[in-house]
């Protein structure tokens, strides 16, 4: 359906924003404003804490809880929003404006089918009925790449895969029809190649409906592929606003040159010593409890004493699998895993003190990998009581050393996680696993939830903490860019398996395994032809796709 083409859909003028903070209110968006004009893409770009999602979310009328707003204007087709009763916000949210998460998965309900939650708002806002809606269905997932459209509509969210669900809630969205869609970090917790196919997909989607978007996002080169005009946000001010490609070829204030200068590539260590072998993983197939399917077969992977192996690959490849049977959460069926060239007991449960703080672990997710209720003090000084039996007065200044190796103030070992910004608490979890007094330290996707710069810095933290006190890291991750910067020996797994491992400067240099240029050519760049002209090379066979690596 096309819509009819108008200037300024959307109005937002002098819009002020206080947050509660700790029981003062504080601007946290500072007398911004934004027009978009139907069939136009605006990139909101910016750290965390910028106010990118605060401001973006403004078009649904909507403020998060403990926000206000305190004045300005949104003007939707020329009709005040601020103001408007929650009755009134509710029929255009979902409807004329819509929003789409950055994680799917905590989204949709999963009692229910992905159609019976795509038909709910149409049939809620009168616009079809649900014979009408189950057939919009259909033809929303064929027009998002969804594969089986005509019946994938029948499953529920846990029996799809991320890339499908995110496409599924972009489906959703595009449902009602929308004027504009809100697009809200939308493949920031995707690997590299299903994040390209999901670009690729939203892209065309938006396109054929003529459909006015927001696209919030702290990747700069993500954001290249999508907008036609971006506004660079910090601490809730406007730093920079322009035509997308005029402000990548030259970006203007320093601010925007820096994010720029991130999403380049850092040339980092190469090479890798062939003695002090610490961990050596060889020959390990395993499967989940209760299921027949081997998840991981015949991984062979060594780990070299103050190194840092980075193990890649798409979502399903098997790094985290790999993770999980090293630290002894789940026993292999077969293989074995030997510490300094001692075998470890496969299951947890089974290993002395010793073997548990040697090998320590930094999870993806820091919000849940805290007690909320516990003060970081408490949180960081765990492990020096249970491993190193550290109490009173030393354990105190061990926890304050600790804050200081993080590089974040010591007045932090009396806050609780909920008062720290993603970054830090991040950091914390850094100061627990170092607490222990580990040799190795496994990251999982640790910087994969943070935006760049903050990122840059976590990287930069390791990095220095590695050659202060010699520890070795197995950093998992989908981030080619992240590998670059921080590995000595990359592993790239597929589907369970190990199809190429070497030092960096060998993997990272042509010819490349078919597998590995796929995930290197998914890498987004910051040519905003780049995504339609990585589509075009694909299609002529000239690059690798998943299809075709997995016909092969």
């Amino acid at each position: 359906m096309s819509k009819k083409v108008g200037k300024k859909l959307l109005e937002i003028n002098d819009l002020l924003i206080e947050a509660d903070i700790e029981g003062e209110w504080k601007p946290i968006i500072n007398s911004l404003s934004m027009t978009l004009e139907r069939g136009e893409i605006i990139g909101l770009i910016g750290e965390s804490g910028a106010g990118k999602s605060t401001f973006g979310l403004t078009a649904l009328g909507y403020t998060k809880p403990g926000c206000r707003i305190v004045s300005g204007s949104i003007k939707l087709d020329g009709v005040e929003l601020v103001g408007k009763s929650d009755a009134e916000l509710r029929k255009i949210r979902g409807n004329r404006v819509a929003y789409v998460a950055q994680s799917a998965a905590a989204s949709f309900n999963p009692a229910h089918t992905l159609a019976e939650q795509f038909t709910e708002s149409p049939v809620q806002h009168g616009k079809m009925k649900m014979s009408e809606a189950r057939k919009r269905s259909v033809e929303m997932f064929r027009l998002l790449d969804m594969p089986d459209p005509e019946n994938i509509g029948e499953r529920y969210p846990h029996q799809v895969s991320g890339g499908q669900l995110q496409r599924a809630m972009t489906a959703m969205a595009l449902g009602s029809d929308p004027d504009i869609i809100i697009f809200d970090e939308p493949t920031t917790a995707l690997d590299v190649t299903t994040q390209i196919e999901v670009l690729g997909a939203i892209k065309e989607a938006v396109k054929a409906r003529n459909v006015a978007a927001i696209y919030i996002s702290h990747d700069l080169a993500v954001v290249a592929q999508m907008a036609d005009r971006m506004m660079v946000l910090r601490y809730g001010d406007l730093i920079e606003e322009g035509n997308a490609r005029e402000m990548l070829a030259n970006p203007k204030q320093e601010y925007t040159q820096k994010l720029l200068n991130v999403r380049s590539q850092r040339v980092g260590r190469t090479g890798l010593d062939e003695e002090d072998i610490q961990l050596n993983v060889e020959n390990i197939t395993a499967r989940y409890p209760g299921t027949n399917i081997d998840v991981l077969t015949n991984v062979n992977v060594n780990v070299v004493k103050g190194k840092t192996v980075a193990v890649v690959g798409e979502s399903g490849s098997g790094k985290s699998t790999l993770a999980r049977v090293i630290t002894g959460l789940l026993p292999p069926s077969q293989g074995s895993v030997k510490f300094h060239g001692r075998e470890l007991t496969p299951a947890l449960k089974t290993r002395p003190k010793k073997d548990l703080q040697s090998i320590q672990m930094i999870y993806q997710m820091a919000d849940v990998a805290m007690n909320p209720r516990q003060k970081i003090k408490d949180i960081i000084g765990r492990p020096l009581e249970f491993y190193l039996g550290i109490t009173g007065k030393q354990h105190d200044d061990r926890v304050l050393d600790l804050l200081r190796k993080i590089e974040l103030p010591e007045d932090y070992a009396e806050r609780y996680p909920l008062q720290l910004s993603g970054g830090e608490k991040q950091r914390v979890c850094i100061a627990r696993a170092l607490a222990a007094e580990p040799e190795l330290i496994i990251c999982d996707e640790v910087t994969s939830a943070l935006d760049q710069l903050v990122a840059e810095g976590i990287l930069d933290l390791l990095l220095n903490l590695q050659k202060e006190l010699d520890v070795s890291y197995l950093f998992i991750t989908h981030d080619l860019a992240t590998v670059k910067a921080i590995a000595d020996e990359i592993v790239v797994m597929y589907q369970g398996g190990v199809v190429e491992q070497g030092a960096k400067a060998d993997i990272l240099a042509p010819p490349y395994a078919p597998y590995t240029e796929l995930l290197l050519s998914s890498v987004p760049e910051m040519d905003p032809d780049w995504l339609d002209n990585l589509v075009e090379k694909r299609q002529r066979g000239e690059l690798p796709t998943s299809e075709s690596l997995g016909q092969s």
